[in-house]
């Protein structure tokens, strides 16, 4: 039989989930691609049915990107920009200030001013209270002149509060893509692939995304208008802010998306912007080997640690600045942010971790629901994150300031939060997001209430083995098969993220000798399958080392296969999952697929 990796691991074993079996197809794909036999089935495994599909997932193109004019609204929002330029308005740019927002509205600036136009730009400062945020951004516009405000990655729920920007005569062009509410605002142009009823065949475009599919319109406008000539504007430059706010804002890496990281993480390796270059620097990022893992784990941090704890708008002038000293300061000033960020982010993890262990009733039901006037608002959306994949349950993080509490809230599949949150509005003073990462606020006193009624429903929806954390394999694979050309075929199914997520394989192993712990928390494995020793790390596994002390000991390994270049020398070894101890005289087990 095959036991667990140890009693002693704090949190429950996830729950293998072995790959679907279709031998017809996997020969077909093989036969259509010439892939390796195991890419053919991770494959397999991710759900793909038709060989059109894997065609367009492994080659799609720039050419294959959908019209912008697809969007609906896009009509209305071209003309009236259009228009702005045609007559020299001030035009202010209003973004969100977490990367998405940011990226958008370096994007939209840069763009427009390229063409001619006057354009002002303001990213809303981390605030408790909602509704200030537009009213920042209207007095901004006011105070600059400004005719028209055109939204990047926000506005989609703020009805009420655009209608006063109109009362004062600006006019309003919104860009999102959160889920919208019953009532839409209304304004010139709303362009947001969620809409009821819009066509655009993306759903999951994310905000600098919306926001480039509307700098390809307004280029396509201007050069059948004869006012933009296509050699002045290449749109491929505006690629690696795409990347950058899709990759940190978790955007799916399927479809058009991938497309648009894809030739994005291009751009980014040519570092033509000096201040992400600058960023890299500090980051310890080499450009020219970035990946969507160093923008997710060491980019945006450093660039959310502003809308997090100082001022966001910075964000906005280091992907816009020219001079290099200024953009080496500016990078240095986000990498200290980022440690401060850090130090408040541990605090809070070690209070909520506190609370965690001293009241047991909070994870006897399947939800997590907490609130504290200890914690930073800023922070709050990373705990909530951890929180949620730690325990494998909904969760919601209120940071209470005053009388106010703001929220984050993060989901598992088996649970979209949007209906819920929809049901509870009578509770909050705004909501927001996505059905998997959504924020609210709501008044102190109503937060008891909230708590009750969203575990209940959370408890009502879910099943016990709805909880159970899950690692989904991809395909099992033998460690003679596992050479650079394989590693080199499934290259082609980068970019690696959101709902394209780096393979997981599984194989059956003897350890070549004991386990060593490196860095107090992490085991380095020896792994022998046949002639074949691979050397593998297995993340925060450390207190399983007791029940590995026996060589010899046959394992079943998850893992993902990685190149590790150590002194220029290339190796592969192997990013260790999970791992199950494979019991003596359990053949049958051993040969399950």
């Amino acid at each position: 039989m095959l036991g667990h990796n140890g009693p002693s691991q704090e949190h429950e074993p996830p729950l293998w989930v072995y790959p679907k079996d279709d031998l017809p197809l996997k020969e077909a794909i093989i036969k259509e691609f010439r892939l390796h036999p195991v890419t053919a089935q991770i494959l397999v495994s991710r759900g793909f049915t038709h060989l059109e599909d894997i065609h367009e997932y492994l080659y799609a193109k720039l050419p294959d990107l959908y019209d912008p004019f697809l969007l609906a609204g896009m009509d209305a929002a071209t003309k009236r920009i259009c228009d702005a330029l045609d007559n020299g308005e001030a035009i202010l740019i209003y973004g969100d200030n977490d990367v998405d927002g940011m990226s958008g509205t370096a994007l939209l600036t840069d763009f427009l001013r390229r063409i001619g136009g006057n354009v002002h730009f303001f990213i809303s400062s981390r605030t408790i209270v909602r509704e200030s945020l537009f009213v920042d951004a209207m007095e901004y516009a006011l105070e600059h002149h400004c005719k028209l405000m055109i939204t990047v990655d926000c506005g989609i729920t703020a009805s009420a509060e655009i209608a006063k920007v109109i009362e004062k005569n600006i006019d309003v062009i919104i860009t999102d893509h959160h889920e919208p509410t019953d009532k839409i605002p209304h304004c010139v142009a709303t362009l947001n692939p969620k809409l009821v009823g819009n066509v655009y065949p993306n759903r999951d475009l994310t905000g600098v995304g919306v926001a480039f599919k509307l700098i390809h319109a307004i280029t396509n406008v201007r050069v059948s208008q004869g006012k933009l000539s296509m050699d002045k504007v290449d749109l491929k430059r505006y690629l690696d802010l795409v990347a950058l706010g899709t990759v940190s804002d978790l955007g799916s890496l399927l479809g058009e998306n991938r497309i648009l990281v894809r030739y994005g993480l291009r751009q980014l390796r040519r570092c033509r912007r000096v201040g992400l270059a600058k960023l890299m620097e500090v980051s310890e990022v080499q450009a020219s080997e970035l990946t969507t893992f160093d923008i997710a784990s060491k980019i945006a941090p450093r660039l959310n640690s502003l809308g997090r704890i100082d001022d966001p708008q910075k964000g906005v002038e280091l992907l816009l600045l020219k001079d290099a000293a200024d953009a080496e300061n500016l990078a240095k000033e986000l990498d200290l942010n980022n440690i401060e960020r850090q130090r408040i982010e541990r605090t809070m993890s070690s209070d909520v971790e506190h609370s965690l262990e001293s009241d047991k009733d909070i994870l006897a039901r399947k939800a997590v629901v907490m609130a504290s006037d200890k914690w930073h608002p800023g922070v709050i959306a990373i705990v909530c994150t951890r929180i949620c994949k730690t325990y494998n349950r909904p969760t919601v993080m209120i940071a209470i300031e005053g009388n106010i509490g703001k929220g984050s809230l993060r989901s598992i599949r088996e649970f979209p939060l949007l209906n819920t949150l929809k049901d509870n509005a009578d509770l909050l003073l705004n909501f927001g997001g996505h059905d998997y990462a959504a924020g609210l606020t709501l008044d102190k006193e109503n937060i008891p209430e909230f708590r009750r009624r969203f575990i209940q429903a959370v408890d009502n929806s879910l099943a016990d083995e709805d909880i159970i954390s899950k690692l989904y394999l991809d395909g099992k694979i033998n460690f003679e098969d596992l050479t650079f050309d394989f590693m080199e075929s499934i290259k082609l199914l980068e970019p690696f993220g959101n709902e394209n997520a780096p393979p997981v394989l599984y194989a059956d192993a003897k350890q070549a000798w004991p386990p060593k712990v490196i860095g107090k928390t992490h085991l380095r494995m020896y792994l022998q399958q046949g002639d074949r020793i691979l050397e593998g790390v297995a993340f925060g596994k450390a207190d399983s080392h007791r029940d590995l002390r026996k060589k010899n000991l046959t394992l079943r390994v998850a893992f993902t296969p990685q190149i590790n270049i150590f002194q220029n020398k290339a190796s592969i070894q192997l990013l260790i999952r999970d791992f199950q101890i494979v019991e003596e005289g359990a053949e049958e087990e051993k040969k399950k697929p």
